[in-house]
């Protein structure tokens, strides 16, 4: 990192960490008590903070890996300042935990685009900063700072175990998998995303040389007709069957396997990935769920995925493939009829925005779901497009994560899109100056209306006295 570009980013950082002490401020007056999930939470760590440590709340779903680093965090911090009484382990001391997460992911965020996009050399380090802000600030995950829920620990540390994999330290990239597990269990999704891109380093390396060998200058590692693709993939399969190659790998990734091990036996022994309210968290085919990410990431990432450019693009494939793309929308529309489910929390809690988009979009009418099909088929196409710098072995391993991560949620929830939209975003090309500034400007406006309506717009329910807000 030069110079110039340490101070920039040191005063990006600074800059930022500010204002959201301020927003923080902001929300810790408006809202005092515990919010939402915030009352499962709060008492969770505050039973941990006065060492009742097998004390624990049904309605947890997830592991104790925040109430944990918060006690781990807040007690030493206490003792040290001389903090006594209800200050220690209060709402506000333990949703600044999330603050200083937030300040962390940034940085994180940074590391990871400075180290994706090395060979890049035309990326610039404003351009480095500038996307690094933008990310941090990116709204799903941005409002949950503010609050005590486990995102932005959950993301810290998967973005950890990212950036240690890609620099080849793969024990310490397990061990903060393991601790992302313990925030959220469907982390260890990508726990094998890791593994996932060794592999994919090492296969793309042999089918370089393959190439090279049969001198066949018409077959892509990145992308291709479907034969290009059938015999890619009928080489991995053979890659991977090689006892050599086998031995190599194994080697490499063991630190993963290993973790992925253990979370096999945690699932046998726990029955089931969810602790705690299982009746709420049923796991099921919900395939459409891949079609609300890929809407979800073309609204946060229009800039790079909504252009003139890339409609003109997939009109002409639209055109040059026409079986093609019949075959996917009769897969799309099947898939919609017999694997769309709606959880009961999606048709009852009016304080979140999935409410809100459910009710004025998929409930207008029956047939609206499936005359969204052509944007889930432009919205895929240009997905895909953006990802072409990579290999078509990374490709495979993220779209197999990203599947693992989103079809088994019946629920649909905003917040479990976080981590595979930031692992998309940071492995697709940089914008121009321009269209970055546009996309912050977008962030920027979002969070405004977001934390507008959250302090501002309250309501109440008939049958309840309490304050409700509008929220992700």
């Amino acid at each position: 990192m030069e110079r110039a570009e340490a101070y920039g980013f040191s005063g990006a950082m600074s800059g930022a960490f500010l204002l959201s002490c301020l927003l923080f401020a902001a929300v810790s007056r408006r809202q005092r008590g515990p919010y939402m999930d915030e009352v499962f939470h709060v008492p969770q760590a505050q039973a941990y903070c006065h060492g009742r440590f097998l004390q624990w709340d049904p309605m947890i779903t997830t592991l104790p890996g925040l109430y944990l680093l918060s006690v781990g965090v807040v007690k030493p911090a206490a003792w040290l300042l001389g903090w006594t009484g209800s200050v220690v382990c209060s709402v506000g001391m333990l949703r600044f935990i999330n603050l200083l997460f937030s300040a962390g992911n940034f940085y994180l965020l940074y590391l990871l685009l400075f180290k994706i996009h090395q060979k890049n050399k035309a990326v610039s380090g404003s351009q480095r900063i500038l996307s690094a802000l933008t990310l941090a600030a990116f709204p799903t995950l941005y409002f949950f700072t503010f609050l005590y829920y486990t995102d932005p620990g959950s993301v810290f540390f998967t973005l950890f175990s990212y950036l240690m994999c890609l620099y080849g330290n793969h024990k310490t990239s397990a061990l903060l998998g393991f601790c992302g597990f313990m925030f959220r269990q469907t982390n260890i999704v990508w726990t094998v995303f890791c593994a996932g891109n060794v592999v994919a380093e090492k296969a793309n390396e042999a089918w370089k040389i393959e190439l090279q060998k049969k001198k066949d200058e018409k077959i892509s590692s990145k992308k291709g007709s479907f034969s290009d693709l059938t015999r890619i993939l009928q080489f991995l399969v053979e890659y991977l069957l090689s006892p050599k190659n086998l031995v190599t790998l194994t080697a490499l990734t063991w630190p993963y396997i290993i973790l992925v091990s253990l979370f096999f036996v945690f699932v046998f022994i726990n029955g089931g990935i969810v602790v705690g309210d299982r009746s709420s968290h049923e796991a099921c085919l919900h395939f459409p769920q891949l079609f609300y990410f890929l809407s979800f990431t073309v609204f946060f990432s229009f800039p790079h995925l909504l252009t003139p450019t890339k409609i003109r693009k997939f009109l002409l494939s639209l055109r040059k493939h026409p079986v093609q793309y019949s075959l996917v929308t009769v897969i799309s529309l099947f898939l919609i009829w017999k694997f769309t489910y709606v959880h009961k929390y999606l048709l009852a809690d009016n304080r979140h925005y999935t409410f809100y988009v459910w009710r004025k979009v998929f409930q207008r009418h029956e047939l609206v779901k499936y005359l969204l099909v052509p944007f889930y088929i432009f919205a895929g196409w240009s997905f895909a497009d953006t990802l072409k710098s990579k290999s078509i072995f990374w490709i495979l391993i993220y779209f197999v994560c990203l599947l693992a991560v989103t079809v088994p949620q019946k629920l649909l929830e905003f917040r479990y899109f976080i981590l595979p939209f930031l692992i998309y975003r940071l492995n697709i090309p940089f914008l121009s100056l321009y269209r970055q500034l546009l996309e912050l400007a977008f962030y920027i406006l979002v969070n405004a209306v977001t934390f507008y309506l959250f302090l501002n717009r309250t309501f109440q329910w008939e049958n309840s006295d309490e304050v409700q807000r509008f929220m992700w």
